[in-house]
Parts: structure tokens; sequence; C-alpha cells
């Protein structure tokens, strides 16, 4: 099995002084529960910030922190006050924070605070490089490390490497206002697994990779042409048992002295029969949406007076990042909004809010959950948020109604809770008032359907979910790279024409001889390419350029060369001196007629796109439109022109960034097999970028040498990075006497 080494901002303990000595604690948060079962169990190390300066130690507290941390698989990365002000307190939590949650009125762009981030994930690199081994994973948590993939990956290409972003990600409307955007999606990039919560921000995720780099993307992978990305959703979970056994465990009664906590929620329930308590557990962060939360249990209160004295909200909030401006602002606003609504209302038998600013310890958050009646949720933007889960689990006698934010990640796995906009304060303050009064069996119901699913899927399972799909990806890496073009292949290949007589090569144009990232009409033949040809010619060597092209622009291009051309698809034949032959039965041009409407309709539509009309193709081209918009067009379209053709003798091709229609019965693999018929070629290759020329690969001899540009699945029997490599290996069989230097 692979050494495992997992790599967050903070060390799943934390290291602290007393006047006993250096103490290491375990945390209690999801990350470290899901990760434990898994990095306790296994040769693994966790890599991080142990909590403390390292100023602060002496030298032999220092080496009983390094032992102790040892211990528990852990190795320390120092971050001094300096850094860490303006890497975790700066960007971290003033750039990346904010404007991922939606919030870019306080996001704020500072380029020492960059600097800083980069430098820290920089140190984060050094430290993993002087531990990695061959054959170790790499498991990469959360924001604070955006860049650190790459790092790795530039240094150790082999290293599988999987990265998973807890928070949300944005829409490219908001992740486009980032200076630094290209460098954080190629750090990101770095990984081979790329995880999220949800699909809404794996979705947004490939958008601004799509946008910003102009990779290919489908079934979930990016292809980079010298590797493959995926990219995924991986839903959190919770320990399940831990909650829920927990929870089982509370005694009522009995002669056990019951913590305060207890005994003040007993009391409440005894003062008058029926009453209810509302739960909200957050951290003191703007994105938690408390403001809102306070403001709804306000309006509550206004409507329904007859509530007055039977119900109250218990709002923990545990402090977080007090040095940050934005969030001292927010606790004066809590705290004022809190004394507001117990002025207004409360009495001396009934306080509305009860209002805890600290952390609490397992026992008394288990305490909150069970007795709790209801459970508000209410985060403006939220990556998953365990609280839900967490309420959920503990209500083993199936009672409790749970009210969530539509915004929060967890949202999509608990659609039986009571789902809000958290924006809405009436629709929120009516929520309230829908779980008071739901019936028990239907408590009973929808909670019995959501612990079904979470018992189900663990953070233990979703940690060895993430694992597997990281030795999948790794699996899928080394099938890929057993088919690339390496110096042994191309060894090989240059071997076999070297001892060949009779050659030929079919070779596609746009993407294969030139790149694909140019406009369509700025794809012309450039002066190296017209030498390689001329060169290839010179030496008796056949060579067919296939093109979805109409025959004006390939004899534009190509028509004073000594080659045979194929056109939109095959439908078109020049052989040397000789003019353009047609290589099908002429179907009537009729069909344009009933067709052509539908596709302009679709350039209308679709900003950036344009029709291009053929002798018998039409094509619908999208690589100038918005990614996204582009391919949702190419979608319908195609479904639109599959029901026109039905009982018509046309084919709907789907090529690079364009829908094409012609007649059937010709391709490039068919037009292939024609230019090779009765010529006893002992050397034949053929290349070429997209699934139009799949034909030429399945339909040529088995012997055939045929390669795919890109790292795709493919019938080709080799792949390679770029149309660059095509034309090195054309150069190569160019050379005269042909070079027998591989490297």
């Amino acid at each position: 099995m692979n050494r495992l080494l997992i790599v967050s901002n903070r060390l799943p303990v934390s290291v602290a002084q007393s006047k006993d000595g250096i103490k290491v604690t375990p945390s209690v948060g999801g990350l470290a529960t899901g990760m434990k079962s898994i990095y306790k169990n296994m040769e693994s190390t966790w890599i991080g910030w142990p909590g403390i300066d390292r100023s602060t130690l002496s030298g032999k507290d220092e080496a009983r922190v390094t032992e102790q941390l040892e211990e528990e698989h852990c190795r320390a990365l120092y971050i001094d006050k300096k850094d860490m002000d303006a890497y975790y307190y700066g960007f971290s939590n003033k750039t990346i924070w904010p404007l991922f949650h939606y919030f870019p009125q306080y996001t704020v762009y500072d380029r020492d605070y960059w600097e800083t981030y980069r430098k820290v994930n920089r140190m984060f690199a050094d430290k993993i490089m002087e531990m990695i081994k061959k054959d170790d994973h790499i498991w990469i948590h959360d924001y604070h490390l955006l860049l650190l993939p790459n790092m790795i990956k530039e240094a150790h290409p082999e290293t599988t490497i999987g990265f998973f972003n807890h928070i949300p990600f944005p829409s490219y409307e908001l992740f486009r206002l980032l200076p630094w955007r290209e460098e954080i999606l190629a750090g990101m990039l770095g990984a081979d697994l790329i995880g999220f919560h949800s699909y809404d921000y794996q979705r947004h995720f490939s958008s601004c990779v799509r946008r910003l780099f102009g990779y290919d993307y489908e079934l979930n992978q990016f292809n980079l042409g010298h590797r493959i990305i995926r990219v995924d959703s991986f839903p959190m979970g919770i320990d399940y048992e831990k909650y829920s056994s927990a929870a089982g465990k509370i005694k009522k009664h009995g002669g056990h002295k019951k913590p305060k906590l207890q005994e003040d929620i007993e009391r409440f329930h005894q003062l008058i029969s029926g009453r209810k308590l509302i739960l909200s557990i957050d951290r003191m962060d703007y994105s938690k949406g408390i403001p809102n939360r306070l403001h709804a249990f306000r309006r509550f209160l206004e409507k329904y007076p007859d509530y007055h004295g039977k119900v109250s909200l218990v709002m923990l909030t545990v402090p977080s990042r007090s040095k940050v401006d934005q969030y001292r602002l927010l606790k004066r606003e809590v705290d004022e909004l809190v004394g507001k609504i117990n002025g207004t209302y409360g009495d001396l038998n009934w306080t509305p809010v009860w209002y805890f600013y600290r952390s609490m310890s397992f026992e008394n958050l288990i305490l909150l959950y069970h007795y709790a009646d209801i459970g508000l949720i209410t985060p403006l933007r939220d990556g998953m948020n365990l609280v839900a889960k967490e309420f959920i689990a503990t209500k083993t006698a199936g009672t409790g109604v749970l009210i969530l934010s539509e915004m929060a990640g967890s949202a999509k796995e608990m659609s039986e809770a009571i789902l809000i906009n958290p924006n809405n304060r009436e629709e929120m303050a009516e929520a309230i008032r829908a779980a008071i009064e739901m019936p028990v069996k239907e408590q009973k119901e929808r909670n019995q359907q959501i612990q079904k699913r979470l018992k189900r899927y663990t953070v233990q399972k979703w940690a060895r979910e993430f694992m597997d799909g990281m030795q999948e990806v790794n699996t899928l890496q080394q099938k890929y790279s057993s088919k690339k073009m390496n110096a042994q292949v191309t060894g090989s290949i240059l071997d076999r024409f070297s001892r060949s007589e009779k050659r030929i090569l079919f070779l596609d144009y746009n993407g294969t001889l030139v790149t694909s990232k140019k406009a369509r009409e700025y794809a012309e033949p450039d002066r190296e390419l017209y030498e390689l040809l001329d060169r290839l010619v010179d030496r008796s060597i056949d060579i067919v350029l296939m093109s979805s092209r109409d025959q004006q622009t390939m004899e534009k291009w190509f028509g004073d060369r000594e080659v045979m051309l194929f056109a939109e698809h095959g439908m078109w034949k020049k052989t040397g001196d000789g003019g353009w032959q047609q290589t099908s039965k002429p179907l009537s041009s009729l069909w344009k007629e009933s067709i052509r409407p539908a596709m302009e309709t679709y350039v209308d539509r679709t900003p950036g796109s344009y029709l291009e009309e053929m002798n018998n193709v039409l094509s619908w081209h999208y690589e100038k439109a918005d990614p996204d918009h582009g391919i949702i067009r190419a979608r319908d379209l195609k479904d639109e022109l599959t029901a026109r053709i039905i009982n018509m003798e046309l084919q709907i091709v789907e090529g690079r960034d364009v829908i094409e229609i012609k007649p059937s019965g010709m391709n490039k693999g068919i037009a292939a097999l024609d230019a090779i018929a009765g010529r006893n070629y002992d050397f034949i290759m053929a290349v070429g970028d997209d699934w139009t020329d799949e034909t030429m690969f399945e339909l040529l001899p088995v012997d055939a040498i045929t390669l795919r540009v890109g790292m795709k699945k493919t019938q080709a029997k080799y792949n390679c990075e770029s149309y660059r490599d095509v034309r090195k290996l054309l150069k190569r069989m160019s050379e005269d006497p042909l070079t027998r230097n591989d490297k």
C-alpha cells in the first residue's frame, strides 16, 4: 500500500504550553475525525502548523513537541507570526474566504498578502520535499494551500496528488475578480484528483478552468495534453455512530450529578409544558447568516405572540478570526441584536435568545443537540455544514425538525429538511412556526430518511472514497502513460519506417499539424509546416491531408503541393495535379434548406458562434462562444438535429467545438481505405486529434500505426501531447539519412 502524506494548514492536534509543560491534544473537527481511521491505521504522516509559535519554545520543548507529534503520525511546519498574519489572517481569510463565499465587498486584494501566501505554500512544498518517497500519495486540504499541488507536481510529476476544497468555489463572474486567478487555478491543477463537497462547486471550478485555460473537459476529466485530471464531488459525512451513541447515553434522571447546562435546559422545560428549544451553532462568521437569523426570529415573535414564553433560541457562536475587522464588527452587530430581542420580548421567566459566545465541550454539544426541538441552520453560503448532520444524528427518538439553508452544501443531501432562503426573513419566520407545529409522525418520517443516508455515507466512507479516487486516477494515468508516444515508441516507429519501402501518412490538419488553440480562420499553415511536407514528399512518402474544411480552403493552402487532399470529412478528394472529385453519390442540397434555419437560430442565440456552409456540410462552430454556453447549446442543437434528420440520409458529426451535419456514407476512415486500395503499402500511419479521426484508427489495417493528439480515450494505438510532437516525429521521418538518436 502507498504511503499517504496528508497536508493541511492545521494539524489534527493542537500544541499548547501549560504550567505542566507542553501539551498535545487531539482536535475534534470533522476533517480530523474523518481522517483518523485512515492515517492512524496505515503508513502515513500529517503535515501542518501545530498552532504554536516556534519562538516561544525552548530547544528542549521543541524536541518534546517533535517527539509527541511523531507518536501521533504528525510533522510540524512552523510559521512565524508575521507570515501567519499575512498568509492566514490576510490572503486566506481576507481574500480567498470572502470571495469564495460570495462576499466580494469584504475582499481585500493586497500584493503583500499574496506574496506571503505564495511563500508559505512554498514552505509547505519544501517540507514535503524533505519527506517524499517514490510511490507516495499526497492529499492536500483546503483553501490555505491552493498553490501547493502544482509546486509538488513540478518537482515530482510521477507523484499522485489529491486536493480537496472544503469551502464553496465561486462562479466565474466572481472568481475572475481575483488578480491572481490564473496562478490559483494552475496551482490546483497540479493535483490529479480535485474534490468538492457538491456538484455546484465542481461545476463552477470546471467552468473557470475552461474559460481561463481552454482545456478540454468531459466525463469529469480535464485533458492537459500530457496528463488527465479528474474533478468530482465528494459530500463529506460525519461519524454518525459517535454522535448517535453519545446522545443515546444522556441520562435525564439518576444519581449522577448532571452538567449545569443540562439542569438549565430541564428547568426551562419544567416551567411551562410544551416549551420548544431552537438551536443554532456556528462560528462567528459573516457567511453564517447570524444577523439574518436573529431578524427572522424577531419577526416570528412579532407575528406569533402566542408563542411568547414558549420558544427560545439557543445560539452558540464560536469565536473566530477576532483579529479581522469584519469579524469584530459582526460580533458587535450580533450582540446588539440579541440585546434588543431580549430587551423587547423577554421577562423574568423567559429569555428569548440564549446567547453563548464561546466553544463548548463535546459533552455539552451533545446535550444541546439532544434537547433541541428544532435545528436552525441558515448560512448565507457554506461548503457543507456538518452541524446539520450532527443535529439529525443525535435524534435517537426520531423527533426533531431541521430548518436548513438551501445555500449549505448539505442541503443537497437533506431535502427532507425544511429548506429556506437565508435572505428571506418572512420565509424563515414561517419555517419556525411550521417546525413547531409539525406532527410527530411527520418529524419521524423525515428524519428517518435523512438518518438512513447519513448512516451509509459517513466521514470514514468519504475519506475512503477519495482515497480510492486517487488510486483510480493513478491507474488511469498509468494506462495513458502506457500508450504515450515516448522515446521507446518513437524509436520503434522510426525503425519500422526506415525498413519500409512504400509509405503513406494520413494527417488530420487542425489540432494535428497546427494548434487547435487559434481561431479557425487564423489556423493557416506556417512556413515550417510547408517545408516539412515538402521534405517528406521528396523522400517518396505519400502524404494524405484529411480535413473537415471545404475544398476551396484546402486548395488554397495545399493545392500546389504533391499531396492527396480530402476535404469535408472525405466527401471531396484531390489527387496530385487532378481536379476535385466527389467521393460519394451526390445528394440534393435541398436538405440544407430545412436544416439551415434551425442552425441559424442557434447562431442568433449563442454570441460568438457562427455557421459555415460547404458544398456537402453545414457546420455550427462555437469555439469563440462562452465555453459553458457553447456546450449547452451544442447539446441542444444536436438533439434538435437528431429529431429533424430521421429518415434522411444525413449524419451528425461532433468535433472539437463544432457540430456538423453532412450526408451519411462517407467519413475519414472510408476515405483512408480508398486511398490505400490496391497500393500495397508496408508502412501506414494515421494521426488525428478528435472523434472524427476515430474512423481512420478503426478501419485501417491492424498493422497501421495510429496516433491521437491529446490524452484521450481512443482506438489509436498511441497518444501524444500536442501537434508539436507530431511535427517532431514527421521531422525525424523527413531527415536523410534517418537519425537514429531517439533522445
